[in-house]
């Protein structure tokens, strides 16, 4: 009897770790959700983007001017290069096409330097004081300057990396066209 109880759980044991290895090659590229399976790009973080050096006061001013002549917004991706989650997003939108179309097409996209210590309390008033939701945090911008969105990035998130259908649809719910209720 002890014999074939053993069996019976070593059986069951079996099927759990093979039932946990396919659970876990879902999560890592994608997952199923009902009907529908979802890519989340899982991305190893790129190199630096954030130019510690610039005033970041002075690149959203040159920014703003950049948007104003194209007809375009702005989205400041506010991090720094010691936030792994923020060099994981610039190294998404730069390999999704859907996104990085999406970009090019309706906004300015600048990284905004955030350091440790010393963050400006001027840059963090001009921008909404988006540094409440965490890093990355993305902001949006009209070409005016005045504060449209502040967008939490852990809602774009999906396993260890970002959802494309999740970050495509924030920016097309921000493009000059969507603000002006115009389709």
């Amino acid at each position: 009897m002890r014999k074939s109880i053993f069996a019976l759980l070593l059986m069951l044991a079996s099927a759990g770790v093979a039932g946990a290895q396919t659970a876990g090659s879902q999560t890592s590229g994608a997952r199923t959700s009902g009907a529908q399976t979802v890519k989340a790009a899982t991305l190893t973080p790129a190199a630096k983007v954030y130019d510690e050096t610039i005033d970041p006061m002075a690149q959203i001013d040159a920014a703003l001017k950049k948007a104003a002549s194209e007809g375009k917004n702005v989205v400041c991706q506010v991090g720094g290069n010691w936030c792994p989650w923020c060099l994981r997003f610039a190294s998404f939108v730069k390999s999704d096409t859907a996104v990085a179309k999406a970009i090019a097409d309706d906004f300015v996209f600048i990284h905004v330097n955030y350091p440790r210590k010393g963050a400006s309390a001027a840059l963090m008033s001009r921008l909404g004081n988006p540094g409440r939701f965490g890093f990355p945090v993305l902001v949006v911008l009209s070409p005016e300057g005045k504060v449209l969105h502040i967008q939490d990035s852990s809602f774009l998130e999906e396993g260890r990396g970002y959802d494309s259908r999740k970050v495509l649809r924030f920016f097309k719910c921000w493009t000059p066209a969507a603000v002006k209720g115009v389709k």
